[in-house]
This record gives C-alpha cells, sequence and structure tokens, in this order.
C-alpha cells in the first residue's frame, strides 16, 4: 500500500507541477511567439480550460469503468502531450497541446482522488488524501521552481522532464495499482447527468461549488501574472522568478500539513473567515510592496494559509453527498480549472487596461470576500462542524 501512496503523490506531484509551469515561462514564451500580454495567459488558460470541460464527463463516466485503466490512459495521454508542448513552433500550437494536455489531466487526477476510498480502509482514507494534496502543495515548492531553472538553458526541458516523468509512472502504475472495477450496481446503466441531480439540486452543494470557484478564481488571477510582474517590477530573470516561487510552495506545504491542526484549535468557520480576511488584506497590500525580500514574505504567508484553507474546502465538498465522492472530485476539479482559465484571461485584461498589478491584486480580494460570503451564506460551514462534533467525542 505503500508503493500506491508514492505513486499518487508523484501523479498529483506531476499534474499540478504542469498546471502552472507556463506562468514564470510567459515572459519568455510571450518574447519568442511574440504574443501581447492579454493573450499571455491562454498559454495557461487553454490548460486549465481542456480540464475544467472534460472532468465533467471523465468523472462520472469513469465511475462506470475500470479506474486503473482510465488512470494509465490519461497519465499516458498527459505524458504524451506535455512533450509536445515543448515542441510547439507558436502560440497556436503550444494552446493546442496545452490543452490536450488539460483534457488528459480531466481523466487522471480524478481517479487519484475517487481510487483512495476504494484502496484503503476508512481510517486511513484521509492520511492518503492528505498525502495526495501534499503532492500539489510540494509541486509549486519544487515542481514550477526546477521547472524555471530547467527553462534558463533550454524552455522546452521543463515540458520534456515532465513527460518522460509521467511515463515512467505509467509503467509503476501499471505494475503497482491493482484492478478497479466498478460495482455492478453502480455501472454505466446510470446516467451522466442523474449522477449529478443530488448536487445540482442542493442550494448547499451549489453554495459550496461556488464559494469554491471564487477562492480559485482570485487565487489563480494572482499566481497567473506573478512571473510577469514580478519581472517587470523587479527586473527578475526566470531564474529569480523560480526562486520566489520557491516561497510560496514551501509556504503552501507547511500551511497544508498544519491545516488538521488549525482547524482543530479553532474550528472551521474561525479558521475559514480569519484565514480569508487576512489573505485579503495581504492580496490588497501586495502590489505596493516595493522589496522582493518582502514579497517573498508575504507570499509564503498568503500561501501558508492558502494551504490550511483549501483542505478544509476540499473536506465540506465530500462532506456534501459521500456516495457520489468520485463525481464531487470531478466538479470540483472541472470548478477549479474553470476558475482558472478566466482568473487567468481576466488577470491579463486587467493588467494591461490598468498597468500593472494593482488592478489584479484588488480583483483577487474581491474574489475571496465573495467566497467567504457564500461560504457562510450556504450553511455548509456550520453543518460539517456539527456533524464532526458528535464524531470526535467517542474517539476521545
Amino acid at each position: 500500500m505503500r508503493k500506491i501512496i508514492v505513486l499518487f503523490f508523484l501523479v498529483m506531484f506531476v499534474i499540478g507541477t504542469d498546471t502552472f509551469l507556463i506562468s514564470p515561462l510567459i515572459p519568455t514564451l510571450q518574447s519568442m511567439f511574440s504574443i501581447p500580454t492579454e493573450k499571455a495567459g491562454w498559454m495557461i488558460g487553454a490548460y486549465t480550460l481542456g480540464s475544467a470541460v472534460f472532468a465533467l464527463i471523465a468523472g462520472p463516466l469513469s465511475d462506470g469503468w475500470d479506474r486503473k485503466k482510465v488512470l494509465l490512459s490519461g497519465l499516458t495521454c498527459f505524458a504524451i502531450s506535455t512533450c509536445l508542448c515543448g515542441f510547439a513552433v507558436d502560440f497556436w500550437t503550444m494552446c493546442l497541446f496545452r490543452f490536450l494536455a488539460g483534457v488528459s489531466a480531466a481523466f487522471t487526477a480524478p481517479q487519484v482522488w475517487a481510487a483512495i476510498p476504494t484502496l484503503f480502509p476508512p481510517a486511513k482514507i484521509s492520511k492518503v488524501l492528505g498525502v495526495a494534496y501534499a503532492g500539489l502543495a510540494v509541486s509549486q515548492a519544487l515542481g514550477v521552481p526546477i521547472g524555471s531553472l530547467l527553462a534558463v538553458g533550454n524552455w522546452s526541458l521543463p515540458f520534456w522532464s515532465i513527460g518522460i516523468f509521467s511515463l515512467i509512472l505509467v509503467v509503476a502504475a501499471y505494475f503497482v495499482v491493482p484492478s478497479m472495477k466498478p460495482h455492478q450496481q453502480q455501472g454505466a446503466k446510470m446516467s451522466m447527468f442523474t449522477r449529478y441531480v443530488p448536487l445540482l439540486t442542493s442550494g448547499k452543494a451549489r453554495g459550496t461549488f461556488l464559494a469554491y470557484f471564487c477562492v480559485h478564481l482570485g487565487s489563480s488571477a494572482a499566481f497567473a501574472f506573478l512571473g510577469k510582474w514580478m519581472t517587470d517590477r523587479f527586473d527578475l530573470s526566470i531564474k529569480e522568478v523560480g526562486y520566489v516561487i520557491i516561497f510560496l510552495g514551501l509556504g503552501n506545504l507547511i500551511g497544508s500539513l498544519c491545516s488538521p491542526y488549525i482547524i482543530k484549535a479553532l474550528n472551521q468557520f474561525q479558521t475559514m473567515a480569519a484565514g480569508m480576511l487576512i489573505v485579503i488584506a495581504a492580496y490588497l497590500v501586495l502590489p505596493h510592496v516595493s522589496s522582493v525580500y518582502i514579497v517573498k514574505g508575504v507570499y509564503f504567508f498568503i500561501f501558508a494559509i492558502l494551504g490550511i484553507l483549501f483542505p478544509l474546502m476540499v473536506g465540506l465538498l465530500n462532506s456534501l453527498n459521500p456516495t457520489i465522492r468520485g463525481t464531487i472530485s470531478s466538479l470540483a476539479t472541472s470548478t477549479m480549472n474553470a476558475a482558472t482559465t478566466l482568473g487567468a484571461w481576466m488577470a491579463g485584461m486587467l493588467y494591461v487596461v490598468f498597468n500593472g498589478y494593482t488592478a489584479v491584486g484588488i480583483f483577487t480580494g474581491i474574489c475571496l470576500a465573495c467566497s467567504l460570503f457564500v461560504f457562510i451564506a450556504s450553511g455548509v460551514l456550520s453543518t460539517a462542524a456539527a456533524k464532526s462534533e458528535p464524531k470526535n467525542e467517542p474517539a476521545a
């Protein structure tokens, strides 16, 4: 079982690395492909658009298939399409290959989240989910910066490296992951739409997903043009931007590791409210900071808090309906990537129209404020807290 845990960690690591790999490369690719700033965000958006659209299809469909076969197929296509990004000759071919990589990721990542409750006993599910999520956090701490450093020699190297490593993971998954055929009653007889009905008809579920969309919309907009802003404001190279992003990833990793302890010390409502308000204030202040060292510190702080909040949000989503967690995971992936697509586009427009990062910071603050309001209004925080209290008492 340890081999499976490590494999799932690495799968989420490569997907997380690939998602935002282009962010520090935007200045280089923008110059090489001769594209304006407002269009550059689509090299990120193409990936997330493909993932957002096809995750809605991939999740419910794969509930009726062998998850191992879906995982192997998705990861193989992900490896090939990511390698092809390194051969892009212009803006449009890059967007095409990024779109295909996003589609492949849509069939891969949800299988990890859905496979964990199938392969592991209830007592270990939360721990394994935490390890898989840590793969995403580590991808920001190490994956994206390593990609930035590789790009110093050749901008294609990060894509080729991720693609080759993903192919190695395909081989490992073939031997390590057992077959996960669907139960007879969960087969393909149930339509795709039917699987979404419990979520679409629940006001609490709609509110929770809307709040989840808003938080990713704001945070993705801020992150998408971080490399561009750092280059314009502080004249940093790709290598130096990579070092800055290390601080973001480390903060996110530390926050995710501390998340269960923070939530236990406070409660879900207090953790969400305090964390969101602090991050909003930080994003409003960040564009006016004049020292790159202070920027590193502020972003470390921001991502440490987001590292605490995102596992809490995932837990709130999973609590909506435990019987359709696979569909919830797919819808969450789609929601996140749809928000990332729109956020990257909005960031590019705001950056150009208002000539800088200040408008992006304000936009992010507004999105996070809306997210907090909807989380509270939906009632999911109070309900989840009420459910968790009785469960904790017998274990004490």
